[in-house]
């Protein structure tokens, strides 16, 4: 996942400054409160609310709309949508496998968008299963590089709380584990003093499609395109975007 992955961090840093930042927030906002009726509006006891506040936190999103989004997904606040989960399955230029995950209270809305999206960036929706048996479910725990912190000090302190492969991402460690298992490493790290940027089970490729800088460029519309939807919350693909490919986006920009 190195390019894509770095590419994912940089995409972060620079949503947190523009006109994303909405988008971003209400998609965290929507993990709320959906964990919250999942599991229950105690995070102690509902880890994956847990780490769906810890997430909005980091990113910034104001306490009062983390409180409200607990409420409404508890029940204690009126207003409360009933999301369903959605995942559609696609292929974007080049022969890059997608996943889109969707949270929606209208289907026949998130099925039309996604495909519009698609179809008006060079690539197609796929038959289900036809894209989702090239991912695994895996625990991802990403983890900020600090002073003194190196990857030895992050594998050492997560290795026996499950965690398989430790990665540089370049401005970030990443840690992989069993998606049953991310729990356990969130809880690890904490104990070990190491702070952590988010912990969640997301669909990690188990091969990839590596990409020039056009091909690059065409992936990276799609998942814009596809991210600006309200209902999507999560874009997976087996995209491998090389260093030296990203070395030359970035020069463009």
């Amino acid at each position: 996942m190195s390019g894509h992955s770095k590419w994912a961090t940089t995409k972060h840093k620079k949503a947190a400054i523009d006109a994303k930042r909405g988008k971003l927030f209400a998609r965290l906002v929507k993990n709320i409160e959906v964990a919250a009726r999942t599991g229950g509006g105690d995070p102690a006891g509902n880890p994956t609310l847990f780490d769906a506040i810890q997430k909005a936190k980091k990113n910034s999103v104001p306490s009062s709309n983390i409180d409200n989004a607990v409420k409404r997904g508890s029940g204690e606040l009126a207003g409360g949508a009933d999301y369903e989960t959605i995942m559609y399955e696609g292929y974007a230029p080049g022969g890059v496998a997608m996943l889109v995950e969707c949270l929606t209270d209208n289907k026949n809305r998130a099925a039309s968008d996604v495909r519009v999206a698609f179809t008006r960036n060079g690539g197609n929706l796929a038959d289900p299963g036809s894209v989702a048996y090239l991912f695994n479910r895996r625990g991802v725990v990403v983890v900020p590089k600090a002073d003194g912190v190196d990857e030895d000090d992050v594998l050492a302190a997560v290795l026996d709380a499950g965690a398989e492969e430790v990665t540089d991402q370049g401005e970030t460690f990443e840690i992989l584990s069993e998606a049953t298992d991310v729990v356990d490493v969130r809880t690890a790290l904490v104990d070990a003093g190491l702070d952590y940027d988010s912990a969640e089970s997301q669909f990690v490729p188990s091969m990839e499609v590596t990409v020039d800088a056009d091909g690059a460029t065409k992936v990276m519309r799609l998942v814009d395109a596809l991210e600006d939807l309200d209902d999507v919350q999560n874009v997976f693909s087996n995209v491998d975007i090389p260093d030296e490919v990203l070395a030359e986006l970035d020069a463009q920009d």
